[in-house]
C-alpha cells in the first residue's frame, strides 16, 4: 500500500463538500455531514455450540476489511437458546479514518457489483443518518477463498455519519456511491 490518500477521501473533500453543502445550503463547510465509522458486524449464534467458528469468523473479517476484527461477548445468560452470560456470539470490526475509506472503496466498486441479481441496496435509514447494510454471505468479497469456507455468514455493515437527518446521511451515502434502489424522493 502506498502513502497516498484513499480516493474517496479526496472525493469527499473535492466533490461531495462542495455539493451538499449548495443542495442543504449549509453556511459553513463543518455544518456538512461526514461518514465517521464504518461498524463490520457478524452474529454468530451457532458459535455457542462451536468455538472454532469465531475463530474463522475473526479470521475471515480480518481479511476482509484489513483490521484485526474481536469478539463479541453476550451479556446475561438466556437458557433457551443454550447461552451463558460471557460466551462469544460474534464479531466486529470498527474502521475508522483511511481504513474506512479504502473499506468503502472496496465495498462500492468490487464487492457489491459481485452480488448476483444486484438491484441496488434499499434506502431505508435508522432515523439519525446512520445506514446498515445487510450481507447475506461473506463469498462476495474477493479476500474470502471460496474453497476454505466451512459455514456460509452473513454480517451487517453500518455507515455512522454526523448527519442530523436521514435525508442528509442518504445523500451523503448516495454522493460516495452507495447504489441504492431508485427511491421515490
Amino acid at each position: 500500500m502506498s502513502n497516498s490518500k484513499p480516493n474517496l477521501r479526496t472525493d469527499y473533500r473535492e466533490r461531495i463538500v462542495p455539493e451538499l453543502m449548495k443542495h442543504f445550503g449549509y453556511k459553513s463547510i463543518m455544518q456538512v455531514p461526514r461518514l465517521s465509522k464504518i461498524v463490520v458486524n457478524q452474529g454468530i449464534g451457532i458459535a455457542t455450540g462451536d468455538k472454532k467458528l469465531i475463530d474463522v469468523a475473526i479470521n475471515e473479517l480480518t481479511a476482509i476489511t484489513g483490521q484485526k476484527a474481536v469478539a463479541t461477548y453476550s451479556k446475561k445468560d438466556i437458557s433457551n437458546f443454550k447461552l451463558r452470560k460471557k460466551m462469544p456470539i460474534g464479531v466486529m470490526v470498527t474502521l475508522r479514518e483511511d481504513k474506512m475509506y479504502e473499506f468503502l472503496e472496496r465495498l462500492i466498486r468490487i464487492v457489491l457489483p459481485r452480488i448476483r441479481d444486484f438491484k441496488g441496496i434499499n434506502s431505508k435509514l435508522d432515523g439519525r443518518g446512520n445506514y446498515t447494510l445487510g450481507i447475506e454471505e461473506q463469498i462476495i468479497f474477493p479476500e474470502i477463498n471460496i474453497d476454505s469456507i466451512s459455514k456460509i455468514m452473513g454480517m451487517n455493515i453500518t455507515f455512522v455519519t454526523s448527519a442530523a437527518t436521514d435525508e442528509e446521511g442518504y445523500e451523503l451515502l448516495k454522493a460516495f456511491g452507495l447504489p441504492f434502489k431508485n427511491s421515490a424522493k
